[in-house]
């Protein structure tokens, strides 16, 4: 079947598409299809990423993400970009094959200067497996110490790269959360991959680039081609091809020239009036629903920008969307019920009194979610 005819939207349109792809505006049925279902979620900040579950998760709670850490049905590692994200376990594997050798090729200045070199990651490799393999796991300084132990230094970043590497190439994972009996929101334990993950799917290059693809359009779209290439650093030469082997499952949209793919299922909300206009979310920093393209103008007037990354420090802010469009940022102070969340809108008086009110309904999911 071939694709639909292309289709002209305005950005605010593609902003309120993007809130239900991404299922802000109906919600996944749990922690694990949430994940699943994104495909892979920023997770450089791990408090921030747990909230990005929550506010597509109805009914959730803080409680419920750290389960799915501790029992290993989500896992965090760095599937791309050297960024640490959210992943289904039984694709960690199959992702990995297809991203970490461009990765590894563009760190490999770094590694240098490090000096990292194939001997010493086979040495930290057999030290970290002899450590975890059967056990619970151990902690990032627990490595450090077993490495520098054995002449491996780990200081200037050179540990954390070792462990990165060793991630990479799927001989370690990050598995459940470390310390006050894995209800800790800071660090994980590093296990063993194939002992924490025994089941991955065996998926070949150019069938995973293509399902990974359309994972993404689904939970992101309308997006670019160049959005996912940049997403996963796949070279655009192998997304376009995988982008012909699904093009019949996709719409194209356009804003101005430029050409956005969703699938059908989004598509079809055109028909009767895109949802959203009136939905105000608290999101946090980082959220897909900005981090997840590289053009962020849609959804963030690029005059606003700095406001949500201050100096383009790469720390995001808490973001308020309206209809769609982030149009201010928030902040907590405090813990639990006493908690109090503040609105930053972008512009004096650019939350009107119902979107105030609907701000305040967010906070409170919001405490309810880190007290659950």
């Amino acid at each position: 079947m071939a694709a639909l005819a292309k289709v002209h939207v305005t950005p605010k349109v593609v902003g309120r598409l993007r809130l239900a792809s991404q299922r802000l505006l109906g919600g996944f049925s749990s922690v694990e299809d949430c994940v699943s279902g994104m495909g892979a979620m920023q997770a450089q900040d791990l408090a921030s990423a747990f909230w990005a579950v929550g506010q597509r998760v109805p009914r959730s709670g803080l409680s419920n993400v750290l389960e799915s850490l501790e029992n290993g049905t989500v896992v965090r590692s760095w599937p791309m970009r050297g960024t640490l994200h959210l992943v289904p376990p039984r694709n960690l594997r199959w992702i990995l094959a297809i991203t970490t050798d461009r990765i590894m090729r563009s760190a490999a200045t770094r590694h240098r200067e490090l000096g990292i070199t194939e001997a010493d990651i086979g040495v930290c490799r057999d030290l970290a497996l002899e450590r975890v393999s059967g056990s619970p796991g151990a902690t990032r300084e627990e490595l450090f110490k077993i490495f520098e132990s054995a002449g491996q230094p780990t200081a200037a970043q050179r540990g954390i790269h070792l462990l990165w590497i060793l991630c990479q190439n799927a001989w370690l994972v990050q598995g459940p959360p470390a310390g006050m009996g894995g209800k800790a929101l800071g660090q994980q334990l590093f296990v063993a991959f194939d002992e924490w993950i025994p089941g991955s799917r065996a998926v070949d290059r150019e069938e995973g680039i293509a399902e990974f693809l359309l994972t993404y359009l689904r939970s992101h779209g309308p997006a670019t081609l160049s959005d996912f290439a940049w997403w996963t650093r796949i070279p655009k030469a192998e997304v376009k091809a995988a982008h012909e082997a699904i093009r019949s499952e996709l719409v194209e949209l356009a804003v101005g020239d430029v050409s956005y793919w969703l699938t059908h299922e989004t598509a079809a909300l055109l028909d009767d009036g895109v949802p959203g206009a009136r939905t105000v979310l608290a999101l946090p920093g980082f959220d897909e629903f900005l981090l997840g393209y590289t053009d962020r103008s849609l959804v963030l007037p690029p005059v606003h920008f700095e406001k949500v990354v201050p100096g383009g420090n790469g720390v995001f802010k808490r973001m308020i969307v309206s209809g769609g469009e982030i149009v201010g940022t928030w902040a907590r102070t405090g813990n639990g019920r006493s908690a109090a969340v503040e609105a930053e809108p972008f512009v004096a008086d650019g939350l009107s009194p119902a979107a105030r009110r609907s701000f305040e309904i967010q906070a409170a999911k919001y405490r309810r979610f880190m007290e659950r």
